[in-house]
């Protein structure tokens, strides 16, 4: 089994568009979304059936006892993330709260404890094909965590499949490092624009330390054509495969709108997408 991760170092470049496509093509059995922030491959996806959907527990949070506490205020003068405030008594912002565990340490009157915090909802359809996916609670972090418990749902739930392709996140950060992990090969979707190309050379040097064979396709090429010749040269000077170019195309937007993959619709971008799939995958079997 050979697992297929799509990233694009940037939000907005069709990533999700892509891997939805993709699964479409593959008919794939199990596949996933680790773009935990903001999941959305679901809304593309269909016979997919109900999810079964379990608690997912992040950092724990801190809670003063009021009734123990003797206001000394050594807490808060300890906290490095600035979560104890005092209005009358001391109390802990939530949100700011790390649950590093200083306060509940240094605490004199045993007045604080650390409390286990829902930070998210894992789901998992399963009734006929495999998708992994959950959503983290707006204002916390830990997504890499979340991320690393996608991926072992889907993997210890996995159906017999030749491949296994999954939806990443956009940028670099902790969740992008998670779906990075234990994969086998890394698609990146680019687009000819600045921030584009900028956010494409810093996935590619993530990858390149994770030592994961990348390629690149460029989407909506054809909106710049000079930044697109950019990419490509980029990709040629560094011995990166670039598989293909996906044209700008207004049925995108119309099958997006309209809760369906580019893969349900004849389009000119559906069939330079079939093309990459074809090629990507074909060497994902041969790696």
């Amino acid at each position: 089994m050979k697992q297929l991760l799509i990233l694009s170092g940037k939000g907005g470049t069709g990533k999700t568009t892509i891997a939805g496509a993709f699964i479409k093509f593959a008919d794939a059995k199990v596949f996933g979304d680790c773009d935990v922030d903001a999941p959305n491959l679901h809304l593309v996806m269909d016979n997919i059936g109900t999810p079964s959907i379990v608690d997912y527990y992040g950092l724990p949070k801190a809670k003063i006892n009021q009734t123990l506490c003797t206001n000394c205020g050594l807490c808060k003068e300890k906290c490095r993330f600035n979560a104890i405030e005092f209005v009358k008594v001391y109390s802990v912002n939530y949100y700011s709260c790390e649950g590093c565990g200083v306060c509940e340490l240094i605490c004199p009157a045993n007045a604080i404890t650390l409390e286990k915090d829902i930070a998210g909802k894992l789901q998992l359809y399963h009734e006929n094909k495999v998708f992994s996916t959950a959503e983290l609670k707006m204002g916390h972090g830990t997504s890499g965590m979340l991320v690393s418990e996608v991926k072992k749902q889907m993997l210890n739930n996995k159906k017999e499949t030749e491949v296994v392709i999954i939806d990443g996140s956009p940028g670099i950060g902790c969740p992008v490092i998670a779906s990075i992990s234990g994969v086998d090969m890394v698609l990146i979707v680019s687009e000819p624009s600045l921030s584009g190309i900028s956010d494409m050379k810093r996935i590619i040097k993530t990858c390149a330390k994770f030592k994961v064979r990348t390629l690149v396709c460029i989407n909506k090429y054809d909106i710049n054509l000079e930044n697109t010749r950019e990419i490509e040269d980029y990709c040629l000077n560094n011995n990166i495969m670039l598989v293909g170019k996906i044209p700008y195309d207004n049925k995108v937007i119309w099958a997006i709108n309209n809760g369906l993959s580019i893969a349900d619709i004849e389009s000119h971008a559906r069939n330079s997408i079939r093309e990459i799939y074809q090629k990507t995958i074909k060497m994902l079997k041969e790696k």
